[in-house]
């Protein structure tokens, strides 16, 4: 059982928001949104949590998340136990391609998949 290191460093936030088109009832920008932006899940606040290349430490770092951060979870692949603040799991999130982060350190609010099993 490994614990994922992460790394000390500044807070960097920033948000993207979704633009529509002029015209739209607020419903209708309502549902646009809604269907373009995925959900996005909490990584723990006090950790900068390291991105790695497949689930599990021993793959390269990608880039380390900043503190604050939150991700999308494409789908979810079972790899290396790692325990964080949200407790010992061997599940890893694909948050983009070639980008993974260990679940332990990502509040979904379940200890078992939220997403689809990777292929």
């Amino acid at each position: 059982m490994a614990v994922e290191e992460v790394e000390n460093g500044v807070r960097n936030a920033g948000e993207t928001s979704a633009e529509t088109s002029a015209g739209a009832s607020s419903a209708e920008t309502a549902v646009a949104v809604e269907t373009l932006a995925a959900k996005r899940y909490a990584v723990h606040p006090d950790y900068r949590v390291n991105v790695r290349s497949g689930p599990g430490t021993n793959y390269s770092l990608v880039k380390v998340l900043p503190y604050g951060a939150s991700v999308p979870i494409n789908c979810q692949k079972p790899g290396e136990w790692v325990t964080g603040p949200y407790g010992t799991t061997n599940l890893w999130d694909n948050i983009a391609n070639g980008q993974f982060v260990s679940d332990a350190y990502v509040y979904t609010g379940s200890s078992g998949y939220v997403a689809p099993r990777c292929a």
